[in-house]
């Protein structure tokens, strides 16, 4: 394996870690206040919008050159990232975190599958192993919970749910991103996704306005970290890892969801869960090490190196084709 992939991979692997740090606080914020859910993801959607605005003249030129089938698969995505929202912050009312999070797990299983069928992506006996051990790792965090929860088997419905949302935004997401910026996908989606949430939010009567000075800043924290430092980074790296190791990656988590109700919201650890926790871990780096299910070490190094060229491409209005070209293809045709 040579250097620059070494360093590169290593790149890769500190933005998810980041990632999954920042996605850890969206439970904490949302069981922080009272605001109806789908008011929250509408304004966090909203507030990440107003900050990547001012930017968007820069991708004119794309823009103009996206399809009517690709502008329908956008909408597409960005309706089931508000329906995985709406439905995944509303478990939390009627569940706890380490409940909703882990029955999120289910995400990497299911878009291996559709990757598998849609992409022909196969995943390595390794990778697949690893997966396992996180798998178990998950499932044990929130053990004691599922025995204890009876009363709160509508909220892990609606886990569920959401995770089925997610799954299907994201396989859009790996499509999408193999022709289209991160950026103009990022915005599009986040933009289709709030006008959804608006749509469901004067249907059901609930206030654009007059919430607590508290529930503003908690729309501004979850635009700044979960949104912006765990979605929008996801987004850029899903054309480059693919969708399986980024879901596969966001098993982190509940280990860090957990950690932070603990600290913050003074939710019970147990040792068992501790224990979970660092086998869930050690799995999700086990299937990164082992390269998960993409392609060979030396066309992603190239993938990676051609990102920002890509990226400048879109946003100094080169043509489409000038901006695949910036980026090898790889074997699966992304």
């Amino acid at each position: 394996m040579n250097p620059g992939w070494t360093e590169r991979r290593a790149f890769l692997w500190s933005l998810l870690f980041v990632g999954i740090i920042a996605i850890s606080f969206s439970a904490i914020f949302v069981k922080w206040t009272d605001a109806p859910v789908s008011v929250i993801g509408m304004y966090r959607l909203g507030l990440t919008l107003v900050g990547m605005t001012p930017f968007l003249f820069r991708y004119r030129a794309e823009l103009g050159a996206v399809s009517g089938r690709d502008w329908a698969l956008l909408g597409l995505s960005g309706f089931m990232l508000a329906l995985h929202f709406l439905l995944w912050m509303g478990s939390l009312r009627y569940t706890t975190v380490a409940s909703s999070t882990v029955l999120m797990t289910l995400e990497p299983v299911l878009v291996m599958i559709g990757a598998l069928i849609f992409f022909r992506e196969r995943i390595r006996g390794a990778a697949v192993a690893a997966m396992g051990v996180a798998l178990i790792g998950a499932v044990l965090i929130g053990w004691g919970d599922f025995r204890l929860s009876g009363t709160a088997l509508y909220g892990d419905l609606l886990s569920i749910l959401g995770t089925l949302a997610v799954v299907v935004h994201m396989l859009l997401g790996q499509a999408l991103r193999g022709r289209i910026s991160s950026f103009v996908y990022s915005y599009t989606v986040f933009l289709a996704a709030a006008a959804a949430f608006a749509v469901y939010n004067l249907a059901a009567g609930f206030s654009f306005f007059g919430y607590a000075s508290n529930d503003w800043l908690i729309f501004a924290l979850m635009a700044a970290v979960p949104t912006v430092f765990g979605h929008l980074l996801f987004n850029w790296l899903l054309k480059y890892t693919g969708a399986t190791t980024v879901s596969m990656a966001v098993l982190g988590e509940p280990v860090g969801a957990s950690l932070l109700a603990w600290a913050l919201l003074d939710e019970r650890l147990t040792a068992l869960q501790a224990f979970a926790g660092a086998l869930l871990i050690g799995g999700v780096w086990l299937f990164l090490r082992s390269g998960g299910h993409r392609h060979g070490d030396e066309a992603e190094a190239s993938e990676v190196s051609g990102a920002s060229a890509t990226e400048d491409a879109a946003a100094t209005g080169a043509a489409p084709s000038a901006q695949v070209a910036a980026v090898p293809a790889s074997p699966t045709g992304k």
